[in-house]
């Protein structure tokens, strides 16, 4: 099998691509032929080392996902030959991930692949789309509907952000779309945002601690000051769906907007997002996520150049998503 592998040297992760024996694979009940990973912010931060994620012993094969054709099972109830796909579950952080042509798993953390999607486009959404989906999800059950007022998306022109706004934009919803990229704002009007803010109308924090409420709710990938402004400016009983920390994952606010106006913190995890609700997340995308806009943001790579797009995502030169072909 040929893997991106990191090596741990004296604090230094260092990623390099290797061809190594099946038997190197951890424990799992599957055994899958890997077609494509994703890369993601996460990963991002494992393949540099940035960022604490890889909880494993090293040498480790980072790719919090996957799509795959299942080679071994010994799970009755799936079958060689069947295509699933796994996001989450410590793949990636504490079991090897998908950035290699195989990978072993265990059959609870699989979802079938949906027969709307083929396996580029499952990891085109990958964890970026089935966290804007369960986002959208969690604001509905807390009684987000579209003639409520407007909805903004933070970190907009990434993976999470991205396909948020495509999925918010097709149910219906008045898109705000907020990034500091100008060069991505031609892209988030075509993914159907109704309008597009510089990150800095909410990236400097709140002005006061109840501002003007301007949102009937919002999806959060940033955290930071951004997410503290959010709350002082949600609509009454309005929620943000917080999902990501790209601007940081500390942030100050005070209980006046919860206590005044009702307002609501929703936590998102996809990692470990419970079987029903994840497979009714990929159902809903097979319907709530245009396919014209999953195409218009994904790009296609080479495993080899994991590293280099990893610098680029991380410098934030890097905008929609990157599907990782582990085959080339």
């Amino acid at each position: 099998m040929r893997a991106l592998v990191l090596y741990n040297e004296n604090g230094t992760i260092q990623p390099r691509i290797e061809t190594l024996p099946e038997d190197r694979l951890p424990e799992g009940d599957l055994l899958l032929e890997v077609h494509y990973s994703s890369l993601n912010y996460k990963d991002a931060l494992a393949v540099t080392g940035r960022g604490k994620i890889i909880r494993g012993e090293y040498p480790f094969v980072p790719g919090i996902d996957l799509v795959g054709t299942v080679l071994e099972s010994e799970n009755p109830d799936i079958k060689p030959g069947q295509t699933v796909i796994v996001t989450g579950w410590g793949i990636g952080e504490t079991h090897w991930g998908g950035y290699a042509t195989r990978a072993r798993v265990r059959s609870e953390w699989v979802v079938p692949l949906p027969r709307r999607l083929t396996p580029l486009e499952a990891m085109a959404i990958g964890t970026a789309g089935f966290t804007a989906m369960l986002s959208v999800m969690a604001l509905e059950e807390h009684g987000l509907i579209p003639d409520q007022g407007e909805v903004v998306v933070t970190g907009a022109s990434g993976g999470v952000g991205s396909l948020a706004v495509a999925i918010l934009a097709h149910l219906g919803y008045d898109v705000v779309a907020s990034t500091g990229k100008t060069s991505a704002y031609g892209l988030l009007q075509a993914l159907g945002a109704a309008r597009v803010i510089d990150r800095q109308e909410l990236g400097q924090g709140p002005k006061r601690p109840l501002d003007s409420g301007l949102w009937a709710g919002a999806v959060d990938t940033v955290g930071g000051p951004t997410l503290a402004a959010l709350l002082s400016q949600l609509k009454r009983h309005g929620s943000v769906a917080a999902c990501g920390l790209a601007q940081s994952h500390e942030f100050t606010t005070t209980v006046f907007p919860f206590i005044l106006r009702g307002i609501n913190l929703l936590g998102i995890d996809s990692n470990t997002c419970p079987q029903e609700r994840r497979r009714r997340a990929w159902h809903r995308l097979t319907h709530d996520l245009p396919k014209d806009a999953l195409h218009r943001v994904t790009r296609v790579i080479p495993l080899s150049e994991v590293p280099q797009w990893s610098e680029a995502m991380l410098a934030g030169k890097t905008q929609g998503r990157l599907v990782v072909d582990v085959q080339t």
